[in-house]
């Protein structure tokens, strides 16, 4: 009665979830200037489970399937979780009693020399001629191990081979049990920290799989603005070609100069020394996506080298508020799971303070004859309950609760770590999504304003108004123009990226 009576005591702290103090709205939301941005953010609630189809890229979303299934790291991080799983069911074993079922024969005779003393069992053994018989290795009796003759060893009376002068045949089967009885709830509070590091690690499953999404899509994005912006260089450089094609015909009919020739190859020559890095950069992102998916650097080669436009923005970026992060980012949740982990390894710790109850039962059957082994009387059994208290060990136990407790301030700071920086990741998301499309629109004037010049510039050269070099500089700002446009083109998208990505989407999924 009073074992159940105290069965439910646990000790160590009950664990509460900590409060986070997060503003009611995102600072960084557009305002007033919301109506320049093609695509804006709003506190209207998320649908983050699968944000990627946001841009209407089917190749994207073929891409992200392939990298869910076939990622290595992805991979790795899901065994982890089986193996949390699997941890957590050693610990919660402990519960439970353990049983173990025995059988055994055993074979032995005991030596001659070897006389009792008369003092009883527990003196050591002498010899024929009065002098201490030369005893070997001690060996444990224990009458639930199979075929255990009694057998010498140091403070015992007999020898190594049992009774003296005596051949003796032993069959045995038994089973025994035992159980350390969770009377203060040391072990429930490991299996409660043992749960918690589960979760901890699903949590990471899904922060690996946030940032494997992320990831593709950005190389994704990227790849295509690559290849945006090794077209301009390319349609720039037939142009130029053209031009230095007419003025060589000039120049051979004595209408041009041989220096405008020669500034015009050299433009033409400029240009196509862009063109390597950008090639170059593109076979890196083909090689870096088929990575991602779990391929070889060429599997994706044939497949993503014919050019696709960037797709369209959407019109609207739902946010939510700053409180939702707390339930939606993975890496939140994780450290929020990892300091309930730490909360309950103070308990299991504070348990080595108290008495550890047990009980030990043996049964089983002995004979000497194979044919009695069965019989009623071969029967043997013993129950041992146990207690055991560390009385002078107290010092070891508190230096290990003070470990645990600073281990689980450790932990605080790392939860409240974690929700500050997603707070600081979205503010900043959201300024640069919003600032490069003002960028973009900035930059976007300057090539329609860049194709008038130069399309202005080649009427005044053709009329003998104005000079190559004229023409040479606006080509030249035209190239800039549309290469920084195709970059921002690009740089937007994989800001909208990094938006979601703070946001916590895509491990729903």
């Amino acid at each position: 009665m009073l074992l159940l009576a105290v069965a439910g005591c646990t000790v160590g702290p009950d664990y509460h979830r900590p409060n986070a103090a997060v503003a009611a709205a995102y600072s960084e939301l557009p305002g007033s200037n919301a109506v320049t941005q093609a695509s804006r953010a709003v506190t209207n609630s998320p649908s983050l489970q699968r944000w990627w189809t946001v841009f209407r890229d089917p190749e994207l979303d073929s891409l992200i399937d392939r990298a869910v299934k076939g990622n290595p790291d992805l991979l790795q991080a899901l065994s982890r979780v089986r193996q949390a799983r699997a941890q957590r069911a050693v610990v919660a074993a402990g519960l439970l009693p353990e049983f173990d079922a025995s059988s055994g024969f055993d074979y032995g005779r005991g030596s001659k020399n070897v006389v009792l003393p008369l003092g009883g069992l527990g003196g050591a053994s002498s010899g024929a001629s009065g002098q201490k018989a030369k005893l070997g290795e001690p060996k444990k009796m224990d009458a639930s191990t199979p075929g255990s003759a009694p057998q010498g060893g140091l403070g015992s009376p007999f020898g190594l081979g049992g009774l003296p002068g005596v051949t003796t045949e032993i069959y045995q089967v038994g089973a025994g049990t035992s159980w350390d009885i969770d009377i203060f709830g040391g072990t429930r509070r490991a299996i409660e920290a043992a749960r918690a590091a589960l979760e901890a690690s699903e949590e990471d499953r899904r922060t690996v799989l946030v940032a494997l999404l992320a990831e593709v899509a950005t190389n994704y994005v990227d790849l295509r603005a690559q290849q945006q912006r090794l077209e301009i260089a390319r349609e720039n450089l037939a142009a130029q070609r053209e031009t230095l094609a007419i003025l060589q015909a000039r120049f051979t009919n004595g209408l041009s100069t041989e220096l405008d020739v020669s500034q015009q190859t050299a433009e033409v020559n400029a240009t196509l020394s862009v063109i390597p890095p950008l090639q170059s950069a593109e076979r890196v992102s083909l090689h870096l996506l088929a990575f991602l998916i779990g391929q070889q650097p060429s599997a994706l080669v044939n497949e993503l080298s014919p050019r696709q436009p960037l797709s369209a923005l959407p019109a609207e970026v739902p946010v939510g508020l700053p409180s939702d992060l707390l339930r939606r980012r993975p890496d939140i949740r994780r450290a929020e799971r990892q300091l309930a982990a730490a909360s309950a390894q103070i308990g299991a710790a504070t348990a080595g303070l108290y008495p550890k109850f047990s009980l030990t039962a043996v049964a089983g059957l002995d004979a000497s004859q194979p044919g009695n082994l069965f019989e009623w009387g071969s029967r043997y059994f013993g129950v041992s309950p146990g207690v055991s208290w560390p009385i002078l060990d107290w010092g070891r136990i508190h230096g290990s609760i003070h470990v645990q407790n600073e281990l689980e301030k450790q932990s605080l700071a790392a939860y409240q770590n974690a929700v500050l920086g997603a707070l600081r990741e979205v503010e900043d998301a959201l300024v640069f999504y919003a600032n490069e499309q003002s960028r973009r629109a900035s930059l976007s004037e300057e090539v329609r304003a860049s194709q008038t010049s130069l399309r202005l510039a080649r009427k005044a050269y053709e009329a003998g108004l104005a000079d190559l070099l004229t023409v040479l500089n606006s080509e030249r700002s035209l190239l800039s123009a549309q290469d920084a446009l195709a970059q921002s083109d690009g740089a937007i998208r994989a800001d909208l990226v990094k938006l979601y990505v703070a946001l916590g989407g895509g491990w729903e999924q």
